[in-house]
């Protein structure tokens, strides 16, 4: 019996099945990104909450060690977190209050020395410098139009970070049932793998957490002690902006020490400018040859290309917000990725068989 031939050849057949696997990842991503749009205001909190029980698993994990309940262990990571980020986060603002002028005046008498020497061409700096103000507040979703909007950005805020916390505390105490609800949603013969999956990402979010904040404080803490002994303007404050800014890759970096550097040209002159520039460079030379291989290696490593795509995508999705949680999201379904490619990856070619023993020497 003659069999009719393909319509169209196998080469042609192979790359049509891969276009429709992609269009589906893609209109699967798409749905979901369009999902968690959509209920921000659920799913803001339990990304924050993953990353803080991610960060503060450590601290969890050594209060069980010392037969400490699971319940109080919980509540007394939570109060830790609640302590150690408030903590910091009043420092920062009060850092950031106390210099923030002088750090803006600063940025605009730098920009206006650049218009100088720029001629005309330089103009454009000094109106970004003094609408600085409005575009951050444009930038960040945060601009009020009144006392009432200004009101509501605030509970939303604090009604956020309450349940974030809360959620940390429940993530904690009920982390050993985790694997198990989650058997529990999918068919029994993928049992292994999800599980697997899912351990690989909190991992890889578990690493990059723990690595990028000791970098940030790092960093923070060498940057500003320069700045201290330079006497730069609101040394504190850029320190502060240097510690928040390092949880987006590169550009956070880039960031806080061009404002570094702009606010010690208009205050300090060209010379005090210099020594700023070369401290930022040579304390993210040690970044990335020794803080980074050393804190991150056992984590999950990422290309420099993913994280700046990762955080352009994230700052079009959610701004901000969108910056600070997109390398986290990417380091898990790197995790993901690494895992698949473990289990079902191809394996290893066979070495060729020469036909000699061991040590290259023929037998006698």
């Amino acid at each position: 019996m003659q069999t009719t031939p393909p319509l169209l050849p196998e080469p042609v057949r192979r790359v049509a099945a891969w276009c429709a696997v992609l269009l589906l990842v893609a209109g699967v991503a798409a749905v979901g990104i369009w999902l968690c749009v959509v209920f921000k205001t659920a799913v803001t909190p339990v990304l924050l909450a993953i990353l803080g029980t991610a960060l503060l698993g450590p601290l969890y994990r050594r209060l069980l060690r010392m037969k400490v309940r699971k319940s109080l262990a919980a509540a007394l990571t939570v109060v830790a977190v609640l302590t150690v980020v408030g903590g910091a986060t009043y420092i920062v603002v009060v850092a950031l209050i106390e210099t923030g002028d002088q750090i803006v005046a600063s940025l605009r008498q730098a920009a206006t020395d650049i218009a100088e020497h720029l001629g005309a061409a330089g103009t454009s700096l000094d109106d970004l410098a003094k609408n600085a103000k409005t575009l951050l507040e444009r930038f960040g979703g945060t601009a009020a139009s009144g006392v009432i909007s200004g009101i509501s950005v605030v509970g939303e805020t604090l009604a956020a970070a309450v349940l974030a916390l809360l959620l940390i505390f429940f993530f904690l105490r009920d982390s050993d049932r985790a694997a198990g609800a989650l058997r529990s949603l999918v068919p029994a013969a993928t049992g292994d793998l999800v599980e697997a999956m899912a351990r690989r990402a909190f991992e890889a979010v578990e690493g990059f957490m723990r690595g990028t904040t000791l970098v940030a404080l790092v960093d923070a803490v060498l940057i500003g002690v320069g700045l201290v002994v330079l006497d730069v303007p609101g040394a504190v404050g850029l320190a502060a902006l240097v510690f928040v800014t390092a949880y987006i890759p590169y550009l956070g970096a880039f960031l806080s020490g061009a404002v570094a550097v702009l606010v010690a040209l208009a205050d300090r002159g060209f010379a005090i400018a210099l020594w700023v520039l070369a401290i930022v460079l040579a304390v993210q030379v040690i970044e990335g040859n020794v803080l980074q291989p050393l804190v991150q290696s056992r984590t999950v490593q990422m290309h420099p290309a993913a994280v700046m795509l990762a955080i352009t995508a994230g700052a079009s999705v959610a701004g901000v917000l969108g910056m600070l949680l997109a390398v986290p999201l990417t380091a898990a379904v790197t995790g993901v990725l690494s895992e698949l490619k473990a289990r079902y990856g191809a394996p290893p070619p066979p070495k060729p068989d020469t036909g000699q023993p061991p040590g290259g020497l023929s037998g006698a």
